[in-house]
């Protein structure tokens, strides 16, 4: 088949500009409602996006590339209050219809963003995520768990190499401690942030840290928006250790940190909190080892009084002792006088009477010759009756002398010591480290050597 001559015929290049020039004529400056995805910075400043709409289900029903050049951004930002684009934040804004003829693809050029519709967005998404989040008790959840006084074991949730990374580490190193760190890799920012910080979040809560560190660097608001993302601020809520933030923001407030266990400004604060919290520990370790080495000291103390006045005691007993050991030798040497002048008196009584007897007799029976029956008989009986009582006082004085014999005394469990040449110790002091002595005891003979006069 031939085609008409009369018919134009289009170069691709020419239709796409013609194409794009109908929809700048038919599609300027329109409001657009749609839901930010797949947001990324390119050069020098643009932001490329995409700006799609979902249905009941949250599938995309509808998608357009978008561009906000770097020339519209900052006025976009400020009207925002700093805040910027975000994902999955839903915007209404004012933009163009352009085909980009290279690619030969359709992209809405944003040129303006309505601030109140925008923020209103956030703001409703913010209160509806903090409303799940407490209708499921998850606000204090991570407050509640109990922050170790010593936190040298740390999991570290932020984007390795990156300033916060770099500025959290060194801030731990410079402070001399021995802090353990085990860092987990998450984008904070982007579409795969919010999937990636959940993640490192579950594995940091089974790592047995004391705690889990989320940092990271400053940048506009729009930065923190996955901070506010629900996931995120539960996943956080749900750690099993305690969570400390550093988002990097002076002002902003992030749901995460809202969640957290405590929340941080900067990277640098939450290193220094740490840092803080390990010396603040070792002082209180310090001051209670001092207060215990006084504690001691003091006991010691006491306890060297009362072994002084133990020792004064114990010399004042061996004064006593050997001030009894003496009384027991006198009082020994005194009953063995008494026996022995005793027994002698009795035994010279004995004599006398003996003699006298023996002296009358001849004369009475001289002068009683008549008598000699009846006077035998009564010598007899005189006799035999002093007898008797001489017998019975010298029996008395055997069991009185017989009780105060040193045997007795030594029975009663006193003690007799000598050195080793046989003379009776009574001071301590003449005895000397190493000397034999020998202790009289009811049984027998203990032989011994001096270890410590």
């Amino acid at each position: 088949m031939t085609l008409p001559l009369f018919e134009e015929t289009y170069s691709v290049s020419r239709l796409c500009e013609e194409v794009r020039s109908f929809l700048a004529e038919a599609f300027s400056s329109v409001w657009v409602v749609g839901e930010v995805q797949r947001l990324r910075e390119g050069r020098p400043g643009h932001l490329y996006f995409e700006l799609v709409e979902k249905d009941d289900a949250d599938h995309v029903s509808g998608k357009l590339d978008a561009v906000l050049w770097r020339g519209d951004r900052w006025r976009v930002e400020r009207a925002l209050g700093g805040a910027g684009l975000a994902e999955g934040v839903e915007v209404r804004c004012r933009a163009d219809l352009d085909l980009y003829p290279p690619a030969g693809r359709l992209q809405l050029v944003v040129r303006e963003v309505d601030p109140v519709f925008t923020l209103g967005h956030l703001e409703r998404r913010r209160r509806e995520t903090l409303e799940a989040l407490a209708a499921a008790g998850l606000l204090e959840a991570n407050r509640t768990l109990a922050l170790p006084e010593v936190p040298l074991a740390l999991a570290l949730v932020t984007s390795h190499g990156s300033a916060a990374y770099h500025d959290f580490l060194t801030t731990l190193g410079d402070s001399g401690w021995g802090f353990r760190v085990l860092v987990l890799h998450a984008a904070v920012q982007g579409r795969s942030a919010a999937r990636e910080l959940v993640s490192a979040l579950a594995e940091a809560g089974r790592s047995g840290a004391d705690c889990v560190v989320v940092v990271r660097g400053g940048g506009a608001r729009s930065d923190l928006a996955v901070f506010d993302h629900r996931a995120v601020a539960e996943a956080v809520a749900r750690c099993p250790l305690p969570v400390l933030t550093g988002l990097g923001h002076e002002i902003d407030l992030a749901i995460a940190d809202r969640v957290a266990h405590t929340r941080l400004k900067t990277p640098t604060e939450a290193a220094a909190f740490l840092v803080e919290r390990v010396e603040r520990a070792e002082r209180a370790r310090a001051e209670a080892a001092a207060a215990i080495a006084r504690a001691a000291r003091e006991r010691l103390r006491a306890a060297g009084e009362r072994v002084a006045r133990a020792d004064k005691g114990v010399e004042m007993a061996r004064f006593r002792l050997a001030a009894a050991g003496d009384r027991l030798d006198a009082l020994t040497r005194a009953v063995a006088r008494a026996a022995g002048a005793r027994l002698a008196a009795g035994a010279l009584r004995r004599r006398e009477l003996a003699s006298r007897v023996a002296a009358v007799a001849p004369r009475l029976l001289a002068r009683r010759a008549g008598e000699p029956v009846r006077l035998g008989r009564e010598v007899a009986r005189v006799a035999g009756g002093r007898l008797r009582e001489a017998g019975a006082r010298l029996a008395g004085l055997e069991r009185l002398t017989s009780q105060l014999t040193p045997q007795r005394l030594l029975e009663r469990g006193f003690s007799i010591t000598r050195d080793a040449a046989g003379a009776v110790l009574r001071d301590p002091a003449r005895a000397a480290a190493g000397d034999r002595i020998t202790t009289t005891l009811a049984g027998g003979l203990l032989a011994s050597r001096v270890e410590e006069p």
